[in-house]
């Protein structure tokens, strides 16, 4: 099992930088690749960013690409995402989630954090 708790959410304008956190507990976090995915209201929850496990690899979805930056820090059981020049489309519930081998697809996560609300105003 593993255990994921995001933080770092909030209300922010537009055009400023976030950053997420994740940090996990349970068995070895280096051995998960890990994701962050977004679920705006009314809409399908969607990948945003992952990482695989030792940080050599990582995708973004294209509406983050050039904005967004997801790293993870192995010695700290801590995965993150830098949101820079933040948009009003932004607006979200962040989740993180963690598998064996890297995936953009979200049903293939088994592990899932609580969320955590980004709002971007304009």
């Amino acid at each position: 099992q593993v255990q994921l708790v995001e933080s770092g959410g909030g209300l922010v304008q537009a055009g400023v930088s976030l950053r997420l956190s994740c940090a996990a507990s349970g068995r070895t976090f280096g051995g998960y690749a890990m994701g962050w995915f977004r679920q705006a209201p009314g809409k399908e929850r969607e990948f945003v960013a992952a990482i695989n496990w030792s940080g050599s690899s990582t995708y973004y979805a294209d509406s983050v690409k050039g904005r967004f930056t997801i790293s993870r820090d192995n010695a700290k059981n801590t995965v993150y995402l830098q949101m820079n020049s933040l948009k009003p489309e932004d607006t979200a519930v962040y989740y993180c989630a963690a598998r064996r081998s890297l995936s953009v697809v979200a049903t293939d996560y088994a592990y899932w954090g609580q969320g955590t609300q980004v709002t971007v105003s304009s």
